[in-house]
């Protein structure tokens, strides 16, 4: 009985030491289950947040603000999407003071 006991404790504390943690910054999933393609003009965009795929997610994220406050999945793929992502990440290498990304052909 002690060795059944002993066995199921065992069992269980490298259960729990193998979890991930769990936080309100730890996400076990994709944010966005719908992405849009339509083009948002200028204007309605008030951020742009990229979430890097990881183990949460297969998927780079992009995520927009909008100006009535409402937020918007983007799709990745989308052509209009990938200029954004790249205009946005070459506008914050200019505020670090870095070189521009080359673009390969």
């Amino acid at each position: 009985m002690k060795l059944c006991v002993l066995l199921i404790s065992g069992t269980l504390l490298v259960l729990i030491n193998g979890m991930p943690p769990i936080s309100r910054d730890y996400n076990s999933h994709c944010r966005c289950l719908q992405v849009e393609s339509r083009i948002i003009p200028p204007d309605n965009l008030r951020s742009i947040k990229l979430v890097p795929e990881g183990p949460h997610c297969p998927e780079t994220e992009v995520i927009a603000g909008l100006a009535s406050g409402e937020k918007v999945c983007l799709n990745p793929r989308s052509s209009w999407v990938k200029k954004l992502i790249h205009f946005v990440l070459e506008k914050q290498l200019h505020q670090q003071g870095g070189a521009p990304p080359k673009n390969q052909a």
